[in-house]
Parts: C-alpha cells; structure tokens; sequence
C-alpha cells in the first residue's frame, strides 16, 4: 500500500508508521514505538484501536444486541474486561510474543486462517481475482470477529445485570444452599467473591426443565471446589444415583463431582442436603480448634 493511498484514508489501520488517535492513525511498526499497557503487554494496532474506540463500541454494541443502554463508564469497564480477555492476546500474536495465544489454536490463528495460504496464492496468481479472493476472506474474518466482539459485549451485559439477581436469591440450609430460579444466570463470581458461606447451589434450568445442583469453584482457573459432591456419587445416572442417594428423581452426577441434577426441587434439595451432610457430618462444629 503506498503512502498516498494511507494518507487519503480517513483512518489507517496497521500501516503508515503513526500512531495518532485523533487523525485516525493506528500503527505499532514504528521505529521507536513502545505504547503498552499498565501490565506490560505490548499494543499491536488491534490493542491501540479498542484502547482509543472500545468504550463506545461496547456502548454500541450493548444496545444494539442486548437492548440495553450503559453508561459510558460501564461500558469502559467492559472494554477494560474484554481488552485482557480477548485483545491483547491479539497484539501478544502480532507482536510476536506469543504464537497462537491463548492455547494453541486461539483466536489469532482463527483469524489467520481467513489468509490466502500458498495453494490460494498459486491457484489465483495475481489479479482481479485474486484481489476479489482476499476482499471476501477479509470481510469472512470480520464477520467472525463482529459476532465474537458482540457475543463477549452480551455476556458481559448480562453479567452485570444477573448481579442484583444472584445477591438476592433465596439461601437455604443456615446459607449454605444458594437458589436461584433460572440456571443461566453468570452466578460464579459473586458467589465465590461475596458469599464466603455458600458451599452449593441449586438452579433450575428452563430450557431443560430440571434442578441443577452445583459446587462453587474455589478460583476462577480450576475445578477444586469449596466442597466436592459426595464421592459415592460420581459418575452414577438415573437408578443407579437414585440407588445411592434415596432421591427417586436423581438424574446424574459429574464424574468429576461438580454438578448433579434431579427433576423436582424437592429432589435436588435433598440432594444438597445429604451433600452437606457429608461435608459436614451431624455433630460436627464448624468453630476452628482452640
């Protein structure tokens, strides 16, 4: 691309040699360039894009797809949230400090593989349609990005609105049984911030018209839980489960002891109880050893 074409652009993106907010200039490949964020992590043009434009897309991008019209700091906070988890791995890629992060395939190697690879090069050659070829792959990976960007603004929308729900929900067994009424509810982080006392929780799932019952993740990186489900229970189903636990309508349990489920509440309910119960056996105090 020549610099009079740049030059012409009302923004430019990537090229051009200047990073310059105001003039629509976002490019990282200056000699002398060090923009990065307070972590350390370097911006990449995609980082120094959403760092000056985020905000306001969120804003966008939260009517637009749920309705709902944020703040323009709740719609910063947002842009921070979805800048460390989905952009600067993008600039981390570009930059060269991380190949595919995060993971092996992650989002930057997603979107590379719009690319025309050598064979597209060879079976096009150069032209028309090679040029219409590469249009079309770009505007494919900007359509996956646009519902990737848009579904991460819906999740963390809905995320703020669940928090007055979560807080509210009804506690059962003396606090230690959360219960709330609808099982898509984002409930981890607030249980696990804010309710230090709660060991499970009980939803109900609309859509599969059954009641979930869950443990609450100690950390957000694991599935070591603050209690496990019992362990005679792993991995059992249907009769089997109803066999080991008396609740006639347990369904399943995980193998990995986090989450069972039964059709009525009163036999998920049930269900938490005996898990308490094996937690924290009749008789046994909860107060630490003098």
């Amino acid at each position: 691309m020549t610099r009079p074409i740049i030059e012409a652009g009302d923004f430019a993106i990537d090229v051009g040699g200047i990073w310059d907010p105001a003039s629509g200039r976002f490019d990282h490949h200056q000699k002398g360039f060090d923009g990065a964020r307070q972590s350390g992590v370097p911006y990449a043009s995609a980082g120094l894009v959403w760092k000056e434009h985020g905000g306001r897309c969120v804003e966008a991008l939260a009517e637009a797809h749920a309705g709902q019209r944020l703040s323009a700091d709740a719609a910063q906070q947002i842009a921070y949230a979805i800048d460390a988890d989905i952009v600067q791995y993008l600039d981390l890629s570009d930059v060269g400090a991380a190949k595919n992060a995060p993971g092996g395939y992650g989002l930057s190697a997603v979107i590379s593989g719009f690319n025309p690879n050598w064979m597209d090069e060879q079976r096009l050659g150069y032209g028309e349609a090679a040029e219409a070829y590469r249009l079309g792959q770009f505007k494919r990976a900007m359509e996956v990005l646009a519902d990737i960007m848009a579904n991460a603004v819906k999740y963390r929308v809905g995320a703020l609105l669940a928090l007055e729900q979560v807080r509210q929900a009804e506690l059962l067994e003396d606090g230690k049984v959360l219960f709330l009424k609808n099982a898509a509810l984002p409930w981890s982080a607030v249980v696990r911030k804010e309710m230090p006392k709660v060991l499970f929780v009980i939803s109900h799932s609309i859509s599969e018209q059954r009641y979930m019952l869950h443990t609450v993740p100690a950390d957000p990186d694991t599935f070591d839980a603050r209690a496990d489900l019992p362990e005679a229970w792993a991995g059992l189903r249907d009769a089997e489960l109803a066999a080991v636990t008396g609740v006639a309508d347990a369904t399943f349990c995980h193998n990995g002891r986090f989450i069972a489920a039964a059709r009525s509440f009163d036999g998920v309910r049930a269900m938490a109880k005996l898990a308490l119960q094996a937690v924290e056996p009749a008789g046994a105090s909860s107060a630490p050893a003098p």
